[in-house]
């Protein structure tokens, strides 16, 4: 059952992945569980035990299907957001009011070959290379905030 109070549920740690290729556009993938077309960078929580990098590591793995990528920087700070009122007590089991996230900027250092949206469990159904100023234009509107942190903290990398 869902808290009365959103305030009352605490936020989802996670960490998020701006993938940069060799033209410094960034990586974002289609979601595939959304009813409204949204285009997201690669996102996902923390496992017990795991530290941020190796969580970015593996959720690089597991929603883009590749390894073929090296940390060049992290945020300083968490970032959070809340999610929309008709989403609490519905997305992410009724647990959390929103995320927490840890971001890492990565330099993909493979090939469009290297990439398998079908390797894991699949969260995207497509994928692009976009400009860093148009991803708050492709997010869904309450993730927008996080996105324009992302981009002031990694807009130098592109």
């Amino acid at each position: 059952m869902p808290a009365n109070n959103p305030i009352d549920l605490p936020y989802r740690p996670c960490v998020g992945i701006m993938l940069l290729n060799r033209a410094g556009q960034v990586f974002v993938g289609k979601r595939i569980d959304q009813t409204v077309e949204g285009w997201q960078m690669p996102q996902g929580g923390i496992d017990p035990g795991e530290t941020p990098r190796q969580a970015a590591l593996r959720e690089l793995l597991e929603e883009v299907g590749t390894d073929k990528a090296e940390i060049i920087a992290e945020m300083d700070d968490w970032v959070t957001y809340d999610l929309p009122a008709h989403l609490v007590g519905v997305a992410f089991h009724g647990r959390y009011r929103g995320q927490k996230q840890k971001w890492f900027a990565l330099r993909f250092t493979g090939s469009e070959a290297d990439i398998n949206l079908t390797a894991h469990e699949p969260e995207f159904s497509a994928y692009q290379w976009v400009a860093m100023a148009d991803l708050p234009g492709l997010i869904v509107p309450f993730k927008r905030d996080t996105y324009r942190s992302v981009i002031a903290a990694f807009g130098n990398l592109a």
